[in-house]
Protein backbone atom coordinates (compact mmCIF):
# COMPACT_ATOMS: atom_id res chain seq x y z
CA UNK A 1 0.00 0.00 0.00
CA UNK A 2 2.60 2.34 0.49
CA UNK A 3 4.62 1.73 -2.56
CA UNK A 4 1.09 2.49 -4.06
CA UNK A 5 0.64 5.66 -2.19
CA UNK A 6 4.51 6.86 -3.22
CA UNK A 7 3.64 6.26 -6.95
CA UNK A 8 0.84 8.62 -6.80
CA UNK A 9 2.94 10.99 -4.94
CA UNK A 10 5.53 10.51 -8.07
CA UNK A 11 2.18 11.78 -10.62
CA UNK A 12 1.28 14.26 -7.68
CA UNK A 13 4.93 15.55 -7.71
CA UNK A 14 5.17 16.01 -11.77
CA UNK A 15 2.04 17.29 -11.94
CA UNK A 16 3.19 20.16 -9.57
CA UNK A 17 5.94 20.83 -11.65
CA UNK A 18 4.69 21.14 -14.77
CA UNK A 19 1.51 23.50 -13.73
CA UNK A 20 4.70 25.28 -11.95
CA UNK A 21 6.13 25.91 -15.44
CA UNK A 22 3.39 26.47 -17.33
CA UNK A 23 2.26 29.23 -14.85
CA UNK A 24 5.86 30.76 -15.36
CA UNK A 25 5.07 31.31 -19.02
CA UNK A 26 1.60 31.79 -18.46
CA UNK A 27 1.92 34.52 -15.95
CA UNK A 28 5.45 36.12 -15.83
CA UNK A 29 4.62 39.37 -14.03
CA UNK A 30 2.10 40.78 -11.78
CA UNK A 31 1.54 44.73 -10.91
CA UNK A 32 1.58 45.93 -7.27
CA UNK A 33 1.54 49.28 -5.72
CA UNK A 34 4.66 50.30 -4.69
CA UNK A 35 6.69 53.37 -3.28
CA UNK A 36 9.50 54.37 -5.12
CA UNK A 37 11.58 58.00 -5.42
CA UNK A 38 12.04 60.49 -8.53
CA UNK A 39 15.31 62.23 -8.85
CA UNK A 40 17.50 64.00 -9.96
CA UNK A 41 21.59 63.58 -9.44
CA UNK A 42 23.78 66.35 -10.31
CA UNK A 43 27.06 66.10 -9.56
CA UNK A 44 29.62 68.59 -9.61
CA UNK A 45 32.65 68.08 -12.16
CA UNK A 46 34.97 71.56 -11.37
CA UNK A 47 38.29 71.32 -10.84
CA UNK A 48 38.48 70.85 -6.88
CA UNK A 49 36.55 67.76 -7.43
CA UNK A 50 39.42 66.19 -9.28
CA UNK A 51 41.09 66.20 -5.87
CA UNK A 52 42.10 62.15 -4.54
CA UNK A 53 41.12 61.79 -1.29
CA UNK A 54 39.29 58.95 -1.42
CA UNK A 55 40.32 55.31 -2.05
CA UNK A 56 39.01 52.56 -4.25
CA UNK A 57 40.08 48.93 -3.80
CA UNK A 58 43.71 50.68 -2.37
CA UNK A 59 43.92 53.31 -4.82
CA UNK A 60 43.74 56.98 -4.63
CA UNK A 61 41.00 58.29 -6.64
CA UNK A 62 39.27 61.76 -7.28
CA UNK A 63 36.08 62.83 -5.83
CA UNK A 64 34.43 62.44 -8.99
CA UNK A 65 35.20 58.46 -9.33
CA UNK A 66 34.43 57.88 -6.00
CA UNK A 67 30.62 60.15 -6.70
CA UNK A 68 30.33 58.34 -9.45
CA UNK A 69 30.64 54.77 -7.73
CA UNK A 70 28.70 55.68 -4.97
CA UNK A 71 25.65 56.56 -7.67
CA UNK A 72 25.95 53.54 -9.10
CA UNK A 73 25.76 51.63 -6.34
CA UNK A 74 22.97 54.10 -5.67
CA UNK A 75 20.96 53.10 -8.93
CA UNK A 76 20.95 49.41 -8.26
CA UNK A 77 19.90 49.98 -4.97
CA UNK A 78 16.77 52.50 -5.19
CA UNK A 79 13.68 50.34 -5.09
CA UNK A 80 11.25 49.78 -8.12
CA UNK A 81 9.40 52.04 -9.52
CA UNK A 82 12.27 54.91 -8.72
CA UNK A 83 13.30 56.96 -11.42
CA UNK A 84 16.62 58.58 -11.75
CA UNK A 85 17.68 61.75 -13.98
CA UNK A 86 21.26 62.79 -14.27
CA UNK A 87 22.57 66.07 -14.73
CA UNK A 88 26.42 68.17 -13.97
CA UNK A 89 27.32 70.88 -12.68
CA UNK A 90 30.33 73.41 -13.45
CA UNK A 91 30.63 77.16 -13.48
CA UNK A 92 27.28 78.41 -11.99
CA UNK A 93 24.97 76.53 -14.15
CA UNK A 94 23.67 73.04 -13.71
CA UNK A 95 23.26 70.81 -17.60
CA UNK A 96 20.49 68.39 -17.65
CA UNK A 97 21.36 65.35 -19.64
CA UNK A 98 18.14 63.45 -19.15
CA UNK A 99 15.24 63.40 -17.03
CA UNK A 100 14.61 60.93 -14.73
CA UNK A 101 13.78 57.25 -16.27
CA UNK A 102 12.79 53.94 -14.86
CA UNK A 103 16.18 52.57 -13.16
CA UNK A 104 14.97 48.89 -13.31
CA UNK A 105 13.73 49.18 -16.78
CA UNK A 106 17.08 51.44 -17.76
CA UNK A 107 19.60 50.37 -15.25
CA UNK A 108 22.17 49.53 -17.96
CA UNK A 109 21.49 52.65 -19.54
CA UNK A 110 21.75 54.76 -16.31
CA UNK A 111 25.25 52.55 -15.25
CA UNK A 112 26.82 53.56 -18.27
CA UNK A 113 25.69 57.27 -18.76
CA UNK A 114 27.08 57.41 -14.75
CA UNK A 115 30.44 55.60 -16.00
CA UNK A 116 30.87 58.13 -18.72
CA UNK A 117 31.03 61.76 -16.72
CA UNK A 118 34.29 63.08 -16.63
CA UNK A 119 35.67 66.56 -15.35
CA UNK A 120 36.01 67.33 -19.11
CA UNK A 121 32.89 68.28 -19.52
CA UNK A 122 33.02 71.27 -17.66
CA UNK A 123 32.24 74.09 -19.90
CA UNK A 124 34.03 77.08 -17.81
CA UNK A 125 36.69 76.50 -14.55
CA UNK A 126 34.92 78.67 -12.20
CA UNK A 127 32.71 76.91 -9.39
CA UNK A 128 30.22 79.13 -7.91
CA UNK A 129 28.33 76.26 -5.89
CA UNK A 130 25.80 78.68 -4.42
CA UNK A 131 24.43 79.60 -7.60
CA UNK A 132 24.40 76.40 -9.22
CA UNK A 133 22.65 74.68 -6.59
CA UNK A 134 19.96 77.01 -6.18
CA UNK A 135 19.70 76.72 -10.27
CA UNK A 136 19.44 72.49 -9.83
CA UNK A 137 16.81 73.15 -7.63
CA UNK A 138 14.35 75.36 -9.86
CA UNK A 139 15.61 72.61 -12.53
CA UNK A 140 14.38 69.77 -10.20
CA UNK A 141 11.26 71.56 -9.69
CA UNK A 142 10.66 71.65 -13.29
CA UNK A 143 11.25 67.93 -14.18
CA UNK A 144 9.03 66.93 -10.57
CA UNK A 145 11.69 65.40 -9.00
CA UNK A 146 13.62 65.07 -5.64
CA UNK A 147 17.59 66.62 -5.96
CA UNK A 148 20.49 65.14 -4.85
CA UNK A 149 23.66 67.80 -5.21
CA UNK A 150 27.23 66.17 -4.77
CA UNK A 151 29.77 68.74 -4.72
CA UNK A 152 32.80 69.39 -2.17
CA UNK A 153 31.10 73.06 -1.42
CA UNK A 154 34.40 75.03 -2.70
CA UNK A 155 33.70 78.37 -3.89
CA UNK A 156 35.83 79.49 -6.80
CA UNK A 157 36.48 82.64 -6.87
CA UNK A 158 35.38 82.75 -3.25
CA UNK A 159 32.66 84.29 -2.16
CA UNK A 160 32.28 87.99 -2.61
CA UNK A 161 32.14 89.81 0.57
CA UNK A 162 28.40 90.31 0.77
CA UNK A 163 28.21 86.32 0.62
CA UNK A 164 26.19 84.27 -1.15
CA UNK A 165 23.46 85.34 -3.48
CA UNK A 166 19.85 85.29 -2.07
CA UNK A 167 17.98 81.55 -2.61
CA UNK A 168 14.86 82.93 -4.28
CA UNK A 169 12.96 79.66 -4.28
CA UNK A 170 10.52 78.22 -2.04
CA UNK A 171 12.42 76.68 1.04
CA UNK A 172 11.24 72.86 1.04
CA UNK A 173 9.33 72.87 -2.12
CA UNK A 174 12.22 70.46 -3.37
CA UNK A 175 13.48 67.44 -1.20
CA UNK A 176 16.77 66.02 -1.45
CA UNK A 177 20.02 66.08 -0.36
CA UNK A 178 23.52 67.69 -0.78
CA UNK A 179 25.95 65.28 -0.48
CA UNK A 180 29.15 66.56 0.30
CA UNK A 181 32.36 65.44 -1.16
CA UNK A 182 35.82 65.34 -0.10
CA UNK A 183 37.96 65.08 2.77
CA UNK A 184 38.21 67.07 6.29
CA UNK A 185 41.76 67.61 5.37
CA UNK A 186 43.12 70.07 3.18
CA UNK A 187 44.58 68.49 0.13
CA UNK A 188 46.16 69.80 -3.27
CA UNK A 189 44.22 70.17 -5.85
CA UNK A 190 45.63 68.33 -9.88
CA UNK A 191 46.00 70.88 -12.53
CA UNK A 192 45.89 69.57 -16.11
CA UNK A 193 47.40 71.20 -19.56
CA UNK A 194 44.76 72.26 -22.59
CA UNK A 195 45.14 68.10 -23.64
CA UNK A 196 44.03 66.45 -20.43
CA UNK A 197 47.58 65.95 -18.98
CA UNK A 198 47.99 66.18 -15.35
CA UNK A 199 50.77 68.74 -15.05
CA UNK A 200 51.11 68.94 -11.09
CA UNK A 201 49.14 70.99 -8.74
CA UNK A 202 47.90 74.23 -8.44
CA UNK A 203 50.43 76.52 -6.17
CA UNK A 204 49.20 79.06 -3.68
CA UNK A 205 49.94 82.29 -6.37
CA UNK A 206 47.95 80.13 -9.26
CA UNK A 207 44.60 80.56 -7.78
CA UNK A 208 42.20 83.78 -6.17
CA UNK A 209 41.84 83.68 -2.73
CA UNK A 210 39.44 86.54 -2.69
CA UNK A 211 36.63 87.87 -4.49
CA UNK A 212 37.34 91.14 -5.77
CA UNK A 213 33.79 91.78 -7.18
CA UNK A 214 31.40 94.12 -5.36
CA UNK A 215 32.36 96.30 -2.51
CA UNK A 216 35.11 95.53 -0.47
CA UNK A 217 35.20 93.88 3.34
CA UNK A 218 35.52 95.83 5.97
CA UNK A 219 38.77 97.00 7.19
CA UNK A 220 40.26 96.74 3.41
CA UNK A 221 41.33 100.61 4.43
CA UNK A 222 44.07 99.22 6.74
CA UNK A 223 45.52 96.91 3.49
CA UNK A 224 48.66 98.44 1.91
CA UNK A 225 48.22 100.34 -1.12
CA UNK A 226 44.52 100.73 -0.41
CA UNK A 227 43.12 103.40 -2.54
CA UNK A 228 39.22 104.18 -2.46
CA UNK A 229 39.15 104.76 -5.97
CA UNK A 230 41.89 102.54 -8.13
CA UNK A 231 42.68 100.07 -5.36
CA UNK A 232 39.33 99.73 -3.03
CA UNK A 233 40.53 95.87 -2.02
CA UNK A 234 44.27 97.27 -1.07
CA UNK A 235 47.43 96.87 -3.78
CA UNK A 236 48.01 93.08 -3.61
CA UNK A 237 46.56 89.78 -3.67
CA UNK A 238 45.98 88.56 -0.74
CA UNK A 239 46.97 84.95 -0.37
CA UNK A 240 45.44 81.99 1.63
CA UNK A 241 44.85 78.44 1.09
CA UNK A 242 42.29 78.42 -1.99
CA UNK A 243 45.11 75.97 -4.03
CA UNK A 244 44.37 73.32 -1.60
CA UNK A 245 40.75 71.74 -0.89
CA UNK A 246 38.61 70.26 1.42
CA UNK A 247 34.79 69.58 1.93
CA UNK A 248 33.01 72.94 3.08
CA UNK A 249 30.76 71.11 5.21
CA UNK A 250 29.75 74.10 7.26
CA UNK A 251 28.78 76.23 4.32
CA UNK A 252 26.86 73.15 2.78
CA UNK A 253 24.80 72.76 5.53
CA UNK A 254 24.06 76.30 5.55
CA UNK A 255 22.93 75.93 2.22
CA UNK A 256 21.05 73.04 2.85
CA UNK A 257 19.76 75.10 5.94
CA UNK A 258 18.64 77.52 3.58
CA UNK A 259 16.93 75.43 0.78
CA UNK A 260 14.90 72.85 2.73
CA UNK A 261 16.88 70.11 1.75
CA UNK A 262 18.77 67.39 3.98
CA UNK A 263 22.96 67.68 4.45
CA UNK A 264 25.17 64.36 4.22
CA UNK A 265 29.07 63.92 3.95
CA UNK A 266 30.18 61.41 1.28
CA UNK A 267 32.07 58.21 3.33
CA UNK A 268 31.33 54.94 1.22
CA UNK A 269 30.49 54.54 -1.86
CA UNK A 270 27.21 52.07 -0.62
CA UNK A 271 24.34 53.17 1.89
CA UNK A 272 23.19 56.26 -0.39
CA UNK A 273 20.24 54.77 -0.88
CA UNK A 274 19.16 54.84 2.63
CA UNK A 275 20.23 58.41 3.42
CA UNK A 276 17.95 59.06 0.15
CA UNK A 277 15.23 57.14 0.89
CA UNK A 278 14.97 59.46 4.37
CA UNK A 279 14.64 62.67 3.11
CA UNK A 280 12.89 62.29 -0.62
CA UNK A 281 9.13 62.16 -1.07
CA UNK A 282 7.78 58.57 -1.49
CA UNK A 283 6.13 58.56 -4.90
CA UNK A 284 3.43 55.39 -5.43
CA UNK A 285 3.07 53.83 -8.50
CA UNK A 286 2.43 50.35 -10.52
CA UNK A 287 5.31 48.20 -10.72
CA UNK A 288 6.05 44.65 -12.23
CA UNK A 289 6.80 41.86 -10.07
CA UNK A 290 8.63 39.29 -11.54
CA UNK A 291 6.61 35.82 -10.34
CA UNK A 292 8.88 33.86 -12.80
CA UNK A 293 11.77 33.25 -9.71
CA UNK A 294 8.70 31.88 -7.37
CA UNK A 295 7.34 29.63 -10.11
CA UNK A 296 10.68 27.82 -10.73
CA UNK A 297 11.41 27.49 -7.60
CA UNK A 298 7.90 25.93 -7.03
CA UNK A 299 9.06 23.59 -9.84
CA UNK A 300 12.39 22.73 -8.31
CA UNK A 301 10.19 21.71 -5.36
CA UNK A 302 8.15 19.51 -7.54
CA UNK A 303 11.01 18.01 -9.73
CA UNK A 304 13.36 17.23 -6.34
CA UNK A 305 10.18 15.50 -4.58
CA UNK A 306 10.14 13.74 -7.86
CA UNK A 307 13.24 12.73 -8.49
CA UNK A 308 14.67 12.66 -5.45
CA UNK A 309 12.40 12.89 -2.04
CA UNK A 310 10.30 9.32 -2.96
CA UNK A 311 13.13 7.26 -4.49
CA UNK A 312 14.58 7.27 -1.33
CA UNK A 313 11.44 6.93 0.46
CA UNK A 314 10.76 4.02 -2.06
CA UNK A 315 14.17 2.40 -1.00
CA UNK A 316 13.24 3.14 2.79
CA UNK A 317 9.72 1.18 2.01
CA UNK A 318 11.19 -1.77 0.40
CA UNK A 319 14.17 -2.32 2.87
CA UNK A 320 11.17 -2.26 5.92
CA UNK A 321 8.86 -4.15 3.78
CA UNK A 322 11.85 -7.07 3.52
CA UNK A 323 12.99 -6.75 7.04
CA UNK A 324 8.80 -7.45 8.02
CA UNK A 325 9.30 -10.40 5.64
CA UNK A 326 11.95 -12.04 7.29
CA UNK A 327 11.04 -11.14 10.84
CA UNK A 328 7.34 -12.02 10.56
CA UNK A 329 7.46 -16.17 10.24
CA UNK A 330 9.63 -16.29 13.23
CA UNK A 331 7.30 -14.32 15.19
CA UNK A 332 4.44 -16.90 13.96
CA UNK A 333 6.20 -20.19 15.21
Amino acid sequence: MMIARLRDARFLSLAFALAALAAAFAFPRADAVRNGVDLLATLDITGSMNTRDYSLDGAPVSRIEFAKRALRRLVADLPCPSRVGLAIFTEREPFLLFEPIDVCENFAALDAAIGALDWRMAWEGDSRISAGLFRAVEMARRVGADLLFITDGQEAPPLPAYGAPVFEGARGEISGLILGAGGYEPAPIPKFDDRGRETGFFGVDEVPHESRFGLPPAGAEQREGYNPRNAPFGGEMRAGTEHLSSVREPYLRQLAETTGLGYAHLEKPDGLASAILAVARPRPSLAPIDLRPAFAAAALVGFATLYLIVPLAEIFARRCHSRLATTLPRRIE
